[in-house]
Formats: structure tokens, C-alpha cells, sequence
């Protein structure tokens, strides 16, 4: 296996030699807006505002509601929402927009995007001076409503935006991911939920779970022909927090790519035999988990917190027929972990970046209408939409926003007790909390991530067998299909172990006869001149 690997390390290996050779390609300097002294009033301003929405029509109001007090608050500044239903197709339709300079003025995306953002000549505008200028700034003296100040953004998710020094978003919304259960099904089996999730007591009550069919294909948990014990939404983040829990690589700062290490490979070796035993799949090979929990087919079903609203019983969101639904007792709990005395978890959510024009009035009356969406009105009413805690200590802090989080279980909408206890899992959770670096090319390395799950899971279900030889043309193919080796002529490098014998044989050879070649030139040279003499 470690011989395949070093193999592959070797093929990297010319891609880091040609970006020698080549330069760096990778993230341009972006020009530091100068804030304008006053903000032209007498102007007239259309701005456009990029935002996601799946289904969820009361997010879509909140938008227009806050779009409709910001304009009333400035007359002069209209402001276009544009919706997507997921983040990658805005990603994709700004990427597509950059070449012809018809990017939106504020975007709701993510980091690992807004790095790629960043690639292009002054793209996305740098918010350094805008945070700290006294008049339109944050908590700005001239600003027309209470804006926060930026001591006010909770630390944790305001150094998510930060991106080589330099701010480039401020954070909209945060969520984690949580484990949502059956609880009845674990009793039923003879199991009690421990004080915190362990991936062995996951991965042991999912097993015996699927143990239960019996020889006419009928579950005796549910009852029925269907039964994905544990069901994970995002293979992404289940990856990248596995890794971060053993303390293995993922990927440093400075974007060198460590995914591809022995402790990833024992963790496919895992999930391909948690597979084999009918104990576990993924989002996009079976669906969405929410619709398994609900239906009674699911045990485990791990989500972010802000797809809370959809879990359970009596969630007030449902993607299966009402008929469907089986009644059980929920659990919340944070995702499983291998070490209960110091969990980690993912920090996640949307950010909002401002694209450089080439009038800074409208790069202003930008980022007037991003700082509006910090404010308690629109930051308290969007979290109680879903899962999603606010970013700002100012609303977390507020009378309105405490009342709310007092509340659960008073109904299934607003108060729906799932969606209330997701929440609080995140704001009790804050300090153990982790993100990853970001550069160009973080976010196909996190597509990469996911692959490598989803790809050993569909091959199980196939019947195809998962060993060495297989983990090593899957490496090679991910990093392949995800262009990582470009990343890597971006700055980084893929890390794939030590160099095989071979190739260093072969460099230090290759070492040596330049060397030799360069002694002959200067014997040569020495030669032709004692003889000039």
C-alpha cells in the first residue's frame, strides 16, 4: 500500500517541480479600498445581492423584508435580490462572472470560495478600512441603523474571514453539524445514549441494527423492508472532522494537501466494512437522512443544525407524505467523536463578501446594505427560521433572542424543541469548534474529502472489493478528478509520504551528473585559458 502511495508521490512530484519553474499562480494581491470621506447622497445606486434559499419560503421574506427597511432607510440605494437554491450554483455563476466583470455586489458564499474569488485581479473587495472607519464603518457614527461594533461579532466566527491577514467577509450565519437519533430504536435494541457520542458506539448499535433483518428482508427494528442504520448528509465534514479528531492531516495553513495518509485509509477501511455490513451510506447514494429518520428507516442521521427543522417526528419541515411518518423520541447530539473528554466539531456557515467596482461610492453603498444584514432584526428572525445561531453577541445577547431560545417545545413551528436544542448544542459547544485553512483550491480538496467516502461506499454496495490496491487508484484518481495537483502549483503541494527509493536514486543521480557536467565546463574553461596565457 505505502509503496503505491510513495508511487503516487512521486507523479505529484513533477507538478511541484513545473510550479518552480512556472511561479506561483495562485492568490492575487488584492488593491486595499480606500473608504470615500462621505457617501454621495445625491447619487442613485442599484445593487444586486446574491443569496441561497432552498425551500424555506419565510427566509425568502426575511430577505425582502430587510431589503425593504435598508431602501427606506436609503432612499438612493436600490437593491436586487438574486435566489439560488444552493451555494455552488452561486460559486459557479460568479467564477463564470468574474471574466466578464458582471459579479454581484454582495454574495452570500464561503470561505473556501472566496479564496478562489480571490485569484482574480481585484475581485473581492478587502473590508479592513471599511470595518474600522469611523463614520460608515462598523458602528459607524454615520451609519443609519445599529450596527454592531466589531468587538461585537463573536471572535470564533469573524476569524473565518479572514483570509491571508485581511478580512473579506463578515460572517452571516453558523451552524454545526449535529447527530440527530432515533431514541426509541437505540433502547429498543438494548442500548443507552452515553453522555457524548462515540463513533464505536455508533458504528456497534448501527450493526446490530442491521442486524435485525431477518430471512424475508424485513427489519425487526422497524418493521419494514427499509433500514440505513446510520446515514451521514455531508462526507465532507464526516472526513475532515474524523481527521481532525486523531490529530491527522488534512492540510496545513499554506495549503500543502495531507488528506492522503495512513489514517484516512484506515478510516475507509472502517466505513467500507460499517458498508459491507448494511450499517451505513451517504446522502447522495441513498438520500436525504431526514426522510430515512422520519420514516422510521434510520437510526443515526448526521446533519448540520440548521437542517433541524426537517428532523423528527413533529418537524415542522417534511419531505415525505405526513402518512409516513413514524413517531419516536429524538435525540440531539453533537457528531460522535473519538476522544469524549475533548470533542471537536466543524464550524460552518454562510458569509457575505462585497465585489470591487470600479466606484467606490457603489463599493460603499455595498457594504452599507451587508452591514444591515448584521443587525438584531434580521439576524434574530432568520436563526428562527432554522438551526443557525447569529453571529453577533449583540442578538445573542438580546432580551428577544434569549425569550426565543427559553421557549422550546412550546409548538412545532417557532419553538419546534429539535430545532431549539440544535441550537444550543452549537452556543454550548462554541470553544470546541474548529475550521479549515483556506486558499485556492480548499474547496476542491474538500469535495475531494467527501469523494473518497462516497466513492468507497458506492464500491461496496457494488460488490467490488476494497484493499490496497483499490485505496491506491482511488488516491491517484482523486487527486486526478479534483485537480490537486494544481492546487499544488498554486503554492502547495500534495503529500502523499516519503519519496520512494527510486526517485531519490534517480534525483540524487540526476544531482550528480550535473555536477560532474559543471566540473568539466570549469576544468574545460580552466584549460582553454592556461592555454590562451
Amino acid at each position: 500500500m505505502r509503496t503505491g502511495l510513495r508511487r503516487l508521490a512521486a507523479g505529484v512530484l513533477a507538478a511541484a517541480c513545473l510550479s518552480l519553474l512556472a511561479g506561483c499562480h495562485g492568490r492575487q494581491e488584492q488593491t486595499a479600498f480606500t473608504v470615500p470621506e462621505t457617501f454621495d447622497e445625491s447619487r442613485q445606486y442599484e445593487i444586486t445581492f446574491w443569496a441561497k434559499n432552498d425551500t424555506n419560503k419565510r427566509q425568502t421574506d426575511i430577505y425582502k423584508q430587510a431589503i425593504e427597511e435598508f431602501e427606506a432607510l436609503y432612499p438612493n440605494i436600490t437593491v436586487t435580490l438574486r435566489l439560488y437554491t444552493n451555494y455552488g450554483d452561486i460559486y459557479n455563476d460568479v467564477i463564470t462572472n468574474i471574466t466578464t466583470q458582471t459579479t454581484p455586489n454582495v454574495c452570500i458564499t464561503y470561505p473556501d470560495h472566496i479564496a478562489t474569488y480571490l485569484t482574480g485581479d481585484n475581485v473581492v473587495a478587502p473590508l479592513d478600512e471599511l470595518f474600522a472607519d469611523e463614520k460608515y464603518g462598523l458602528g459607524g457614527s454615520e451609519v443609519r441603523f445599529d450596527s454592531p461594533a466589531q468587538e461585537q461579532i463573536v471572535p470564533q466566527f469573524l476569524d473565518e474571514c479572514r483570509l491571508d491577514g485581511h478580512y473579506y467577509a463578515i460572517p452571516y450565519m453558523r451552524s454545526t453539524e449535529a447527530c440527530y437519533i432515533n431514541k426509541t430504536y437505540v433502547e429498543a435494541l438494548g442500548y443507552t445514549l452515553p453522555e457524548t457520542l462515540t463513533w464505536d458506539f455508533l458504528w456497534e448499535v448501527s450493526r446490530a441494527a442491521a442486524a435485525t433483518e431477518g430471512a424475508d428482508g424485513v427489519y425487526s427494528l422497524n418493521g419494514q423492508q427499509v433500514l440505513i442504520p446510520f446515514l451521514y448528509k455531508s462526507t465532507d465534514n464526516m472526513m475532515i472532522q474524523m481527521l481532525q479528531q486523531l490529530g491527522a492531516g488534512y492540510s496545513t495553513s499554506t495549503g500543502v494537501i495531507q488528506l492522503f495518509n495512513d489514517t484516512t485509509t484506515d478510516l475507509l477501511y472502517q466505513i467500507a466494512d460499517a458498508t459491507a455490513a448494511g450499517a451505513f451510506s451517504t446522502f447522495k447514494i441513498s438520500g436525504y437522512p431526514a426522510n430515512f429518520l422520519n420514516a422510521g428507516q434510520c437510526v443515526f442521521a448526521i446533519d448540520s443544525t440548521a437542517g433541524s427543522t426537517w428532523m423528527g417526528t413533529d418537524a415542522p419541515l417534511l419531505d415525505i407524505p405526513a402518512d409516513k411518518v413514524v413517531e419516536f423520541e429524538t435525540a440531539v447530539m453533537p457528531v460522535p467523536q473519538f476522544d469524549p473528554e475533548h470533542p471537536q466539531m466543524i464550524s460552518q456557515g454562510p458569509s457575505v463578501c462585497i465585489f470591487n467596482k470600479e466606484d467606490p461610492q457603489e463599493v460603499l453603498a455595498s457594504w452599507l446594505f451587508a452591514q444591515y444584514l448584521l443587525t438584531d432584526s434580521v439576524q434574530i428572525a432568520y436563526s428562527q427560521t432554522e438551526g443557525y445561531v447569529p453571529v453577533t453577541t449583540k442578538a445573542l445577547e438580546s432580551p428577544e433572542y434569549q425569550d426565543y431560545l427559553s421557549r422550546a417545545g412550546e409548538d412545532n413551528d417557532t419553538y419546534y424543541q429539535v430545532k431549539l436544542e440544535a441550537t444550543r448544542l452549537l452556543l454550548d459547544h462554541l470553544d470546541d469548534t474548529f475550521t479549515t485553512p483556506v486558499f485556492n483550491g480548499s474547496a476542491s480538496l474538500r469535495d475531494a474529502a467527501g469523494q473518497l467516502i462516497e466513492t468507497v461506499t458506492k464500491s461496496v454496495r457494488r460488490g467490488q472489493t476494497v484493499d490496497d490496491a483499490f485505496i491506491e487508484a482511488l488516491y491517484a484518481d482523486t487527486v486526478s478528478l479534483y485537480h490537486l495537483d494544481s492546487v499544488s502549483a498554486s503554492g502547495g503541494k500534495v503529500d502523499l509520504g516519503p519519496m520512494p527509493a527510486m526517485s531519490v536514486g534517480l534525483l540524487a543521480a540526476l544531482a550528480a551528473a550535473w555536477v560532474l557536467i559543471l566540473a568539466y565546463l570549469a576544468l574545460r574553461h580552466h584549460r582553454k585559458k592556461s592555454a590562451e596565457r
